[in-house]
Formats: C-alpha cells, structure tokens, sequence
C-alpha cells in the first residue's frame, strides 16, 4: 500500500487488515489515500459460481474494500449505509482490478464509486455506497 497515507494514519493498515473475509477472498489493496484507493484480486476456482463465472459475491467483495480503504482513509470510521452494484460483463480467469473514489465528501456522509475492471480493462462492475462517517478515530477492532 502507497506508504504516505500509512505514515499518516498507522491505523489504517491494521483496520483494513482485520477485514478476514477480504483478506480469505484473496482481495489485495494496491493503493490507498483519503478519498482514492485500488485493489485488486487474482480469480481462483473458490470464486467461480456454478456457471464457471465470478460469483457476484466475490466481485461485492473486492468492491466493498476498495470502497472501505478509501473512505476511511480520512482517519475516522465510516461504515456502508448504503450500497448498490450494477454487473456488466462475466469473467471466469484473470486478474480483477477495483478503483474507488470519493464523489462527494460530507462531515457526515460520503459518495464513494467503484470500478472493477479485468485485464484488458473492460468494465466488470460497478458499485457504488453511501457511508456514514463516524467521529470515531479510526483503529483496529472498530
């Protein structure tokens, strides 16, 4: 992860560690900084549904931390109060890659898009959520 915002918020890579399920998916966060972050997950047989395809759980996955990295990288916590994702195209191998932004930042409310894309970069999916921020600091267990 991009070092300056862990320098910044030394909390934040232990938050984001202790999401297990992310982490068991094979989920990989690439970079991260308040209101931006990137991930990406190698597609394994356990993703695969009965169609031989990514099941929409794995793909809600890997945009639910992208999603979480980037939005509580402003150093407090914030949860989903809302979230919503829109599939375009199925993969069955390869390499997925997500994208968050943060489209509209309130003291209490964020707008956050994400974008999986695979290889080629072809649009996957796209998710979006709401979080409700907190004025909770941000550290691990919260």
């Amino acid at each position: 992860m991009e070092t300056e915002t862990l320098n910044r918020l030394p909390a934040l890579e232990a938050f984001l560690k202790a999401d297990r399920y992310a982490a068991f998916s094979g989920v990989e966060l690439l970079e991260v900084a308040p209101g931006r972050a990137k991930a990406r997950m190698q597609v394994r047989e356990m993703h695969l549904n009965a169609g031989n395809v990514v099941q929409g759980g794995a793909l809600f996955t890997l945009a639910d931390l992208t999603f979480a990295a980037a939005v509580n990288a402003y150093g407090n916590l914030a949860v989903s109060v809302e979230t919503s994702i829109r599939y375009f195209k199925s993969v069955g191998s390869g390499t997925l890659f997500a994208e968050a932004r943060v489209l509209h930042l309130h003291r209490k409310l964020a707008t956050v898009e994400v974008t999986i894309t695979g290889e080629e970069q072809e649009l996957i999916a796209l998710f979006t959520a709401t979080a409700y921020r907190k004025d909770t600091p941000l550290e691990p267990g919260t």
